[in-house]
């Protein structure tokens, strides 16, 4: 260090301050994502905040043609361990943690000769996105666990009275503002919001970490379970409208429901709107072909396939017409006009597909409230852990998926299904799973033409779901097939249905009256399937 330096540093010894009094003269900065940070860095400068760096930041600074001071210049201690050793030193933290209103603290600086550093910039390696990649090994990922880089953070936010810290780059131009404004202080107002972020930051990596060693060491569920969520946006209100609501997704996750979606016309997403996306994602998403459905309180109210999204559209409408207005609509195919012109005959709360053509829009946007969403690439949520809140506490389950093929299913009755039957209770089978229980799904032909959902008995979801075929198509009744997500207690439902057209069945199995059922459609000429597997969504 020169002597002008050796100047410039015992100039900012230790001073005292009360709280929010601080007036920022010397900066740390040590950054794994660099965005902005060489402007934020010249604001400092420019101010007079001498900058002091590490590693890599330095090199981005110096390159810059920014005067940074190495941190091993500022603990006298070198970095080692291939930069695993680096600001792990007393006399960073003892700058740090210096309550400056405490007059033991400023004696104990000055014995031992510490400098203060008045404001922390640090983001961590990037754990997260290295685990979500999906090809990192192990030691990659290891290496990508930060040790100095939220201890800088945690101990500037503990004393944030004197000491401010900034971990996301969108705060920068904010701090430099206030430190222009203000002759070079920072508000206790801004050094509260920046530690609150400060430490949801930490939690936030600690969090990902857990979980990532967890899964390491435990088969099935560990015995503490860390979670942490980002908020994406504010809601307007919650499922009702005395209720605050807010969307997050889950830190470091692959994907989540707003992941890649663009809302390009409407009033903004609510809190039941994004329910029910995020049901009706699922469904569609459980098939390849053109497939839509419409979802209404968390239901489906149809759900099909055809030729072209417009013609599954138009066969999932056909449903349940009433219960269809208002409701959330899915399609995996792109959007054309003369399929926008068929939209817009009824009231759509959401639509979300893959695009929209330019006429498409032009005749879309004539209702001011529906809400576009554009999903270029659809990412099927991958199997894993899913959450339920209760009181006090949360449900965790691995997530449901109908994994079980035509291979392992059994027909249990002596009538076998044709193939188009097979076609038709894969369908229901699938749709079902995504239908409140007790669950009932009727369809013809790949299309849905009665849904009986969240009924306390089976046989009122039987009889809903008979109720709704014949009122909007009582000529697809005969020949349909049914689905049921759980074992029938009694052989009433099947009986209802059968009675109504219905001719093949495909249910879990399992119930001590089994036989009853099988006997019933044995004599009646249907067809039966087990699966061996209960679908429940409660």
């Amino acid at each position: 260090m020169s002597a002008e330096d050796e100047s410039s540093v015992t100039a900012r010894e230790m001073q005292g301050a009360a709280p929010g009094q601080v007036r920022v003269s010397r900066a740390l900065l040590s950054v794994s994502d660099k965005t902005g940070i060489v402007d934020f860095a010249r604001g400092l400068a420019d101010l007079g905040i001498e900058i002091v760096s590490t590693g890599g930041t330095a090199r981005t600074l110096s390159e810059a043609g920014l005067p940074v001071r190495a941190i091993e210049d500022f603990t006298g201690f070198p970095e080692m361990m291939d930069g695993r050793v680096k600001t792990l030193h007393p006399r960073l933290y003892a700058g740090l943690l210096a309550v400056r209103s405490e007059e033991s603290h400023l004696l104990a600086a000055a014995e031992h000769g510490i400098e203060p550093v008045d404001l922390v910039c640090v983001n961590l390696y990037p754990f997260e996105q290295t685990l979500a990649r999906g090809d990192a090994t192990e030691e990659e990922i290891v290496e990508n666990i930060d040790i100095g880089g939220p201890t800088m953070i945690r101990a500037a936010a503990k004393n944030s009275a004197y000491a401010a810290v900034v971990v996301d780059p969108t705060d920068y131009a904010g701090v430099l503002a206030e430190l222009r404004g203000s002759g070079g202080q920072i508000s206790l107002d801004m050094r509260a919001r920046l530690r609150a972020t400060a430490f949801a930051c930490t939690a936030r990596y600690d969090a990902a970490i857990s979980r990532w060693c967890a899964s390491k060491l435990y088969e099935g569920f560990p015995p503490t379970w860390a979670a942490s969520y980002r908020k994406v946006m504010d809601l307007r209100y919650g499922e009702n409208p005395h209720q605050q609501a807010a969307y997050y997704a889950e830190a470091g996750a692959r994907t989540h429901l707003l992941d890649g979606v663009i809302q390009l016309h409407g009033k903004e997403l609510s809190f039941n709107n994004l329910l029910d996306l995020s049901s009706a994602r699922e469904l569609v998403e459980e098939f390849e072909e053109p497939a839509c459905a419409i979802l209404k309180h968390n239901n489906p109210c149809g759900c099909a396939l055809g030729e072209s999204g417009q013609i599954a559209y138009e066969r999932a409408f056909a449903c349940d017409p009433l219960s269809a207005f208002g409701g959330v609509i899915a399609v995996n195919r792109p959007v054309d006009r003369a399929f926008a012109e068929v939209l817009s005959e009824q009231f759509v709360e959401v639509l979300l597909a893959p695009g929209f053509n330019q006429e498409a829009l032009e005749v879309l946007t004539r209702k001011k409230n529906v809400r576009l969403l554009e999903l270029a690439e659809w990412h099927k949520q991958p199997a894993g852990v899913e959450e339920k809140p209760v009181l006090g506490g949360v449900l965790a389950q691995t997530r449901d998926v109908v994994s079980e093929t035509r291979e392992q299913m059994q027909t249990v009755t002596g009538t076998q299904p044709s193939e188009e039957q097979w076609d038709d209770l894969l369908f229901a089978w699938r749709v079902c799973r995504h239908v409140r229980s007790n669950a009932i799904v009727i369809a013809h032909r790949r299309a849905t033409i009665g849904i009986g959902a969240g009924q306390m008995s089976r046989v009122d979801a039987v009889s809903i779901a008979v109720e709704k075929a014949r009122a909007a198509q009582p000529e697809l009744m005969a020949g349909s097939a049914l689905a049921s997500d759980a074992f029938f207690p009694f052989s009433d439902g099947p009986e209802l249905a059968i009675k109504a057209g219905v001719t093949a069945i495909i249910q879990p199995g399992g119930s001590v009256r089994d036989q009853d059922t099988i006997s019933l459609a044995d004599d009646s000429g249907v067809a039966m399937v087990m699966t061996g597997v209960r679908h429940f969504r409660h």
